[in-house]
């Protein structure tokens, strides 16, 4: 599974870090399911000017039932694999929070 702890700017328990692969120019805003290591996502947002990357914080927060203010792109800005950090979630939570969100 691709969630994992990271601290940040040496603070314990910031959050936990996703890596999520992202399809931009889909039909519709979806959750796939995991591929490899990654968090599949299908977004209708194109991969331009960031527009897949707001789009992607944002399908994530409310996916996930978080403000947008916890989900931070930490890698992969021009890549449709990229990294971001859920803060106040630990590993566990976060992987908990994905397989509802999964139904599994």
């Amino acid at each position: 599974m691709g969630a994992k702890a990271r601290p940040q700017s040496g603070r314990e328990d910031v959050g936990a870090t996703l890596v999520v692969r992202v399809q931009p120019r889909a039909s519709r805003n979806e959750v796939v399911g995991w591929q490899e290591e990654a968090l599949r996502i299908r977004l209708t947002a194109p991969p331009v000017e960031g527009a897949a990357n707001a789009a992607c914080r944002d399908f994530l927060a409310k996916s996930l039932g978080l403000p947008r203010r916890q989900v931070t792109l930490i890698g992969g800005e021009r890549s449709r694999m990229k990294r971001f950090l859920i803060a106040g979630l630990t590993p566990a939570g976060l992987k908990a929070r994905i397989t509802r969100l999964l139904g599994q």
